[in-house]
């Protein structure tokens, strides 16, 4: 009788090598020009209002049309790779979102802007569905979080080169010429798709075992694989609607208290990211100085998530979430009392650090939680769902824009308390890496002298 592979479980317990390395280094680029083409929009909103005559209500609501094609976006790519692979969804996400950002580069007026927005939006939302699915589909156990984090600083780093190529561009060239650079990554595809790895998931469907032993073996080239040995995974789904997995298992309940945590996260983070540098202005400070704390926001998130990841794979992400919401909440009030410009660079950092590091983190949390064939789907339903935060984000922010800076600031702490609330009600005992560690334990004891412990059903 043949012997079975558990494909989770030996990916799961594999070190950190080159392939690992090289799979980071391409998520982390994708998730740069996915923020790039994201953030573009906030660098962008002094000279667009001007040279439109747009009021604050109308610039809101544009910052708004990409977002709602990133919800859909999100729900769609995060279903389709699920039964498809991660790799195809990818591609097709990249050649969406850059050919629509180019073509913002060009538009004539706010309606053909606003529709090019709404379609580039619709490729931004599968990537980092499927970008953290695919990592947490091949990373280390004991190392997710920190390469998941390490990727998703490229977020911040998306997030500052927008200015910072915004700030020598407008100037010379006009704000369309921001636009243009998002035309970087088609030239990347090539690569990109050859050195992708196609999701282990996928292989096994559909019966490409030479293909995935191949895949395994540069995981972990330490390890001999028996050739004739039947691969499969901890978690099997045996529905064909990866949607339902996400309210299985007793896990309906966290499911919501996700979408909840997202929706008021992403109210902070999209309305503080969309309305810094004009809040800012409003503050007293010019245009170079408004983009400079966009820069700061995102310099104070790099570090933070950098830092963030490592604890969270001793401590648990749960328990780095909670006070991480709270921190971005009195970061808020502070910023409100204060007019120091020292002192306003080191709030900013600060909470750049916590609302976009718990941004990352909770990502990671939500890919860990489901198991591998509803992780896209999970991701992109309840990150999709949380884009109604992002969109209702920067529509806030021109609502609020006339009432004094510091009411802004003040109506921003509010929603890091709400998410606060939604991630301490998640019930970690339901998560699918607690059943996985339950599948290792139950095989390490069974490899142990001594014991005998009943087989796990298959």
């Amino acid at each position: 009788m043949a012997t079975r592979l558990n494909i989770t479980e030996f990916i799961q317990e594999s070190g950190f090598n080159a392939f690992h390395l090289r799979l980071a280094f391409i998520g982390f680029l994708l998730i740069v020009f996915d923020s790039y083409d994201l953030a573009i929009y906030g660098a962008i909103v002094p000279a667009l209002m001007e040279s439109w005559k747009l009021t604050p209500i109308q610039t809101g609501a544009i910052a708004s049309y990409s977002l709602i094609g990133m919800l859909f976006g999100a729900i769609t790519f995060g279903m389709v790779a699920d039964r498809i692979g991660r790799k195809r969804v990818i591609c097709i996400s990249v050649i969406l979102f850059s050919v629509f950002t180019v073509l913002c580069g060009f538009a004539s007026g706010p309606t053909s802007f606003s529709v090019f927005r709404v379609l580039a939006g619709f490729g931004l939302g599968g990537i980092p569905v499927t970008v953290i699915a695919m990592l947490m589909d091949f990373s280390p156990l004991k190392k997710r979080a920190t390469i998941a984090t390490v990727v998703l600083c490229g977020y911040s780093l998306g997030g500052i080169l927008a200015p910072l190529v915004s700030i020598p561009l407008i100037p010379r060239f006009g704000w369309e010429s921001v636009f243009w650079v998002a035309a970087i990554p088609l030239f990347l595809l090539p690569l990109l798709f050859h050195y992708t790895p196609e999701s282990t998931f996928a292989l096994i469907r559909s019966g490409r075992k030479a293909e995935l032993y191949k895949l395994l073996a540069k995981i972990d080239p330490s390890r001999k694989i028996d050739p004739d040995s039947e691969p499969y995974e901890t978690e099997k789904s045996n529905t064909k609607l990866p949607l339902i997995e996400l309210f299985r298992s007793s896990r309906g309940l966290s499911t919501i208290m996700f979408s909840v945590a997202i929706i008021f996260h992403l109210i902070l983070n999209y309305g503080l990211v969309s309305w810094l540098p004009k809040l800012m202005m409003e503050n007293g400070f010019n245009m170079t100085s408004g983009l400079t704390f966009l820069i700061t926001l995102h310099g104070g998130a790099i570090v933070g998530t950098l830092l963030l990841g490592r604890l969270a794979d001793k401590w648990g992400i749960k328990n780095l979430l909670m006070p991480l919401y709270l921190t971005g909440s009195v970061t808020m009030i502070l910023l409100s009392f204060n007019k120091d410009p020292i002192l306003l660079y080191a709030l900013v950092a600060i909470g750049g650090a916590a609302v976009v590091g718990a941004q990352s983190l909770v990502q990671v949390y939500i890919a860990q939680f489901y198991p591998a064939q509803a992780r896209s789907t999970a991701l992109g339903a309840i990150m999709g769902l949380g884009r109604v935060g992002a969109i209702l984000g920067p529509l806030l922010g021109g609502l609020l824009l006339s009432l004094p800076i510091s009411t802004v600031f003040l109506a921003f702490a509010v929603p890091g308390v709400c998410s606060f609330i939604a991630i301490a009600m998640v019930q970690n005992r339901y998560s699918h890496d607690r059943a996985a560690d339950g599948s290792r334990k139950r095989n390490a004891d069974a490899r142990s002298p001594g014991k005998q412990v009943r087989p796990a059903a298959h």
